[in-house]
């Protein structure tokens, strides 16, 4: 009996992983596009091409 409760426990321990590195890894998809769309914002609004990358 108390094999299957640590086999359970296991199980819901990996599942759960998998859900958070899940939800982790569309979180850190979604900052990456936030970032590219205020890095672009900011070559606009600079008004130079390229804008604050170039000297």
């Amino acid at each position: 009996m108390g094999a299957l409760l640590l086999i359970l426990l296991l199980v819901l321990i990996v599942f759960g992983l998998g859900f958070v590195l899940h939800a982790l890894w569309w979180l850190g998809v979604v900052i990456v596009v936030l970032w590219l769309l205020g890095v672009a914002v900011r070559a606009v609004t600079d008004g130079r091409r390229g804008g604050h990358w170039r000297h």
